[in-house]
């Protein structure tokens, strides 16, 4: 039956049951309080939950029996033809015609695809899916069956798989059927095995009507699997659970072996027997776990929820209850109803002309439905497992009650009983309702003194806030308002700035109240403890610290207002205020402690302002955190610091300035003469032996040191710093004034100096070895000194020093070193001689060279070629090497130009100038010459000229000659070309 089979059948007809407002359905016309912030404004008509529609069917006879599941209905009618619907295929209808034997119940599987058919004969006949006509199941004739237990895990079209059947007997039998080809003639049995598991009749006779079987998942091995049956008859209901451990068949019986002898612990009686009962299991989803139950007996519908939780237990149910018939409408009698379904929230009974709707929650009718008498009597009542729908039957039509938002109303009735988890659970995304469970929540906690509780709830609402804390300030809760004025803030958008920094400051306040009260209560130092801890916390969170920080200045006023020094300090570091912690930890004289937090400062014009106070102070440790610093600090904004700092050689004390100042030369390699000069100043002073070490350590070269040299040379002149002086001395190159200097030092020193000057400035040298001389005659009067200086010194003679020696000094002292200078003059003289000779022999050879060259030739043919363009080399004028290279003038001229520099290059352009000049003129006289003119001067000119080019350009061959070799380290390629070819590449 498709949706086109259907029509609604008269709207005012499906809503003209007598409503009950006591249950879930509710007038339409209910809003929420206006104090909730919402108002609810239906958009469409309230409908009923469950509504009632006749399907376009009418059968060809009368109907007796009606099952549905999985979407198929089976239909048995008076003729005993069972029809089958697919209503995914409605109009593929098939019919299966059976015996004369009369249909006492029938059962469908969950997946619509297995038909077991009960007679009053004590015939049981089986239809499978595609079958066209019953099976009789032989080996259960005789048995009346009134309930089956499937397998809801099955799918297979071909077997039920193990199922257990319950008789009119009490008998409980397991069997399995297998469904066979039509077409074949030898037809097997379809029931495979026939076999009686557990009896419930053995102290009276009495129906099993009842049954359900649940395979529970979730085992820890493999081969066991745990099983709960649930079976009921008129006035019991039993609960069976056990582990299979075996799959031979049958199976069922491993679980009621264990009550053979026994009654099952999970077993419950109900007085009343009405000769029959049905039991309902409510399923969300077909393979999922059954929430619910429902037994319709004697008294009323025993209701309740299982609890698979812990299967160790007998008795899998809880939250039961019994659901008392109600009254006829003169409230006398209770009306026993036909059958029954059991949805998620209600229990819908079946009479013979109506259905009545009850909610499971508050056991409050919420509807019924009459039908008209035209339809006729109605038989029965059967629930779709797998899609959930609800279908009833007359013996005149078919019935489909629609099931619209059931749970709509259910927050309500968890809200009246007080159970406000459950109802906040099912107000789902009605901000409105869940306005109203939190409102209510809130208020109950509140009468009942749980302020705290209540404020948390109360700040989930929308009511009014002047309200809400108007109550706690009423009831002298402040710790109640601030947790309330807290969540508020917390639900807060980011747009709200001005509600947030009111709320902010008003927490501020409230926390620094009940710090104040609190601090002077030795009693609740722990409650101090944790509202002074939460007081930190809630100021150092995020959107607080933004929120003040446009409102530093009030927060500083509040807390100082209380005089709460620490937390102010706390609230500077949250703010990155270090200024302000830093100069209270100052003004208190805890150094350290304001130390620890420049560390932690990024703002380095905070270490400039104070570390003058701390250097006084605690200059070790500012030292290092200098150091740790490393490039970030500048050091020359820190020498007014290290002028502070006043060194005290009585403690031992490490001199922490020096030892800055020497990591900002060695470390970090700064070059800023003023901190050379203070570090100079520094070594003056205290470090003498460190000075020499930095001044050897800086050069000897003016231009490279990082100290100014006059400052340097004042300082050390001011400490007697000789040494040091006479380094300063040489490296400004006044060696007359250190050589002057170090003589009062050491001879040694003076002799070092000496060596200073260069090598060609032997004049300088000559001088200050004479200053030496001198010094040793005649300060010392030591000749062997003296004579060993002339030894030392190559510059020296002994007429040098003679004059410095006094009269009374015979020939004799000076003997062996006059016999040493006559035999060097005597050595100088024949070098002299033999130099002499060499340049004679060499003046001979060059002048036979000039005199070959003037008759050496080479021959030139035709086919000779410029080295450098290849062309032929007679094609104009060219230069030819002894080398064997040839080139025409011009490429020459070009290759050569590249290797000469700037001036030769200007002189080299000048010269083909003027030549250029001299052609031009030529060219302008007569070509026949006038007796009287001259052109010598011209040629003259020229040829001066051209040999001045030859000069530049030809002096050496290009290729072989020393230009070759000095340009060795040139590129092959120049920069502006090289540039040029990448360009085109790109």
């Amino acid at each position: 039956m498709a949706s086109s089979l259907f029509e609604q059948y008269n709207e005012a007809t499906a809503r003209s049951g007598t409503p009950f407002t006591s249950g879930l359905q509710q007038p339409s016309t209910r809003s929420a309080p206006i104090s909730s912030g919402y108002v609810t404004a239906s958009i469409e008509e309230d409908v009923k939950i469950f509504t009632r529609q006749k399907i376009n069917f009418t059968p060809p006879r009368a109907i007796t029996h009606m099952v549905a599941n999985n979407n198929m209905l089976m239909i048995a009618m008076a003729d005993r033809t069972i029809l089958r619907i697919n209503r995914d295929q409605p109009d593929q209808r098939s019919e299966v015609k059976l015996s004369d034997e009369k249909i006492h119940k029938m059962f469908l599987d969950p997946s619509g695809q297995h038909l077991i058919i009960s007679t009053e004969t004590l015939d049981v006949l089986y239809v499978g899916k595609k079958s066209r006509k019953a099976k009789h199941l032989a080996k259960m004739k005789g048995h009346l069956i009134e309930s089956v237990g499937w397998n809801k895990m099955n799918r297979n079209e071909t077997t039920t798989t193990e199922i257990l059947l319950g008789t009119s007997r009490g008998c409980i039998f397991e069997t399995l059927i297998q469904a066979g080809d039509d077409g074949r003639f030898f037809q097997q049995n379809p029931d495979q095995y026939w076999k009686m598991v557990y009896n419930l009749g053995k102290e009276s006779t009495v129906p099993v009507t009842g049954l359900h079987v649940e395979r529970i998942s979730g085992s820890t091995q493999s081969d066991k699997r745990t099983i709960f049956i649930m079976a009921t008859t008129p006035e019991r209901m039993y609960q069976f659970i056990g582990t299979i451990m075996s799959t031979e068949a049958p199976i069922f019986l491993q679980v009621f072996q264990r009550y053979e002898n026994t009654i099952p612990t999970g077993f419950l009686e109900l007085p009343g027997n009405i000769g029959y009962s049905q039991l309902q299991v409510y399923t969300p989803k077909q393979k999922s776990t059954p929430q619910g139950f429902a037994w319709m007996s004697g008294p009323g519908v025993y209701i309740g929820n299982f609890d698979f939780q812990e299967l160790t237990r007998e008795n899998l149910t809880k939250d039961s209850h019994l659901l008392i018939y109600p009254l006829d409408k003169e409230g006398t009698v209770q009306i026993k109803p036909i059958s029954m379904i059991l949805t998620e929230f209600h229990v819908l009974l079946l009479y013979s002309d109506r259905v009545q709707v009850i909610c499971t929650l508050n056991e409050t009718p919420i509807d019924e439905d009459v039908y008209q008498a035209k339809f006729g009597k109605l038989l029965g009542m059967c629930r779709d497992a797998t899609k959930g729908t609800i279908w009833t039957y007359s013996d005149q039509g078919v019935f489909m009650y629609k099931v619209t938002r059931e749970s709509r109303d259910v927050w309500k009735i968890y809200l009246n009983k007080g159970d406000f988890n459950l109802a906040l659970t099912f107000c789902q995304d009605n901000q409105a309702q869940r306005d109203e469970v939190l409102r209510k929540q809130a208020q109950h906690f509140f009468d009942d003194k749980q302020f705290d509780k209540s404020a948390l709830y109360f700040a989930s609402t929308e009511m009014s806030f002047e309200e809400v804390t108007l109550k706690f300030i009423e009831a002298d809760q402040k710790e109640a308002l601030r947790i309330f004025l807290q969540k508020k803030m917390a639900n807060l958008p980011p747009e709200d700035k001005a509600q947030m920094t009111m709320l902010v400051i008003w927490l501020i306040e409230l926390f620094l109240n009940q710090v104040g009260i609190l601090r002077n209560q030795p009693a609740s130092k722990e409650k101090y403890d944790s509202v002074h801890d939460g007081f930190r916390k809630f100021i150092a969170q995020k959107r607080v610290m933004e929120c003040l920080k446009n409102n530093v200045d009030t927060v500083y006023d509040l807390i100082a207002s209380h005089g709460d020094v620490t937390d102010m300090v706390f609230f500077a570091m949250l703010m990155k205020d270090y200024e302000r912690v830093i100069s209270h930890h100052i003004q208190g004289e805890d150094y350290q402690a304001a130390l620890e937090v420049l560390k932690k400062t990024s703002k380095k014009e905070l270490f400039y302002k104070f570390s003058p106070v701390l250097m006084q102070h605690i200059p070790k440790e500012l030292v290092t955190a200098w150091i740790i610093q490393d490039h970030s600090l500048d050091p020359k904004k820190l020498i007014p610091a290290l002028v502070q700092y006043k060194h005290n050689d009585a403690t031992g004390q490490t001199h922490e300035g020096i030892r800055y100042l020497e990591f900002c030369v060695t470390k970090l390699k700064k070059e800023e003469q003023a901190i050379h000069n203070y570090l100079v100043s520094l070594y003056a002073q205290h470090a003498e032996n460190q000075l020499m070490k930095y001044l050897l350590s800086e050069g000897e070269d003016a231009t490279r040191v990082h100290y100014d040299l006059k400052y340097a040379l004042r300082l050390c002149s001011e400490h007697q710093l000789k040494r040091a002086c006479v380094h300063i001395y040489t490296t400004m190159e006044l060696y007359e004034e250190a050589v002057d200097l170090a003589l009062q030092v050491d001879v040694d020193l003076a002799k070092r100096c000496a060596e200073k000057p260069e090598e060609d400035d032997e004049g300088m040298k000559r001088k200050l070895w004479l200053q030496i001389a001198k010094h040793v005659v005649k300060e010392q009067s030591d000749i062997q000194k003296a004579m060993e200086i002339l030894q030392e010194c190559p510059l020296l003679k002994i007429e040098d020093v003679l004059p410095f020696f006094p009269d009374f000094v015979t020939i004799d002292h000076f003997k062996d070193a006059i016999c040493s200078s006559l035999e060097n003059y005597n050595q100088h003289i024949q070098n002299l001689q033999t130099d002499m000779d060499e340049a004679s022999e060499s003046a001979e050879a060059i002048r036979a060279d000039i005199h070959n060259m003037r008759n050496k030739y080479a021959v030139v043919t035709g086919q000779h070629k410029c080295a450098k363009c290849d062309s032929l080399l007679l094609s104009r004028a060219f230069y030819l090497y002894p080398c064997g290279h040839k080139f025409h003038a011009d490429c020459l001229i070009k290759e050569v130009t590249i290797h000469l520099s700037p001036t030769q290059r200007i002189h080299l352009s000048e010269l083909e100038h003027q030549i250029s000049s001299l052609k031009v003129s030529n060219s302008k006289r007569p070509q026949m010459p006038r007796k009287g003119d001259d052109l010598t001067p011209n040629r003259e000119e020229m040829e001066r000229l051209q040999t001045q080019i030859d000069d530049v350009v030809a002096a050496e061959c290009v290729y072989c000659g020393d230009v070759m070799i000095r340009s060795i380290d040139k590129p092959f390629i120049e920069q502006d070309e090289l540039e040029a070819r990448n360009k085109s590449w790109e």
